[in-house]
């Protein structure tokens, strides 16, 4: 059983930064590819970024490319959410998941784990 929780959320005014981390417990993170996702208010969950279990591998949903940055430190078993120039519609709950080794079904929103989320507000 793996355990994810988020942190590092808040209120940013647009075209800030935030980083967002996701703490890994329980079970063997090294194997395990790491995702974030997002919720809008009205909107069903969407993929953001991923970053496979080597840390060698990563894809971007197209909205946050260039702007964003995912990465992974496996020795404190933790993925970080680098976001650069926040906009508004980058407002939503913000999760973070794992998948072992099905790299697609990851991407897909297929996980084994979820945390519970973290809220990203960006104000103009």
């Amino acid at each position: 059983q793996v355990q994810l929780v988020e942190s590092g959320g808040g209120v940013v005014q647009a075209g800030g930064s935030l980083r967002l981390s996701c703490a890994a417990s329980g079970g063997t993170f090294s194997r395990h590819h790491m995702g974030w996702f997002r919720q809008a208010p009205g909107k069903e969950r969407e993929f953001v970024a991923a970053i496979s279990w080597s840390g060698g591998v990563t894809q971007y949903t197209d909205a946050v490319k260039g702007r964003f940055t995912i990465s992974r430190d496996n020795g404190k078993k933790t993925v970080y959410l680098q976001m650069n120039s926040l906009k508004l519609e980058d407002t939503a709950v913000y999760y973070c998941a794992t998948r072992f080794m099905l790299w697609g079904d990851l991407v897909a929103g297929r996980a084994d784990y979820w945390g519970p989320g973290t809220q990203i507000t960006v104000s103009s």
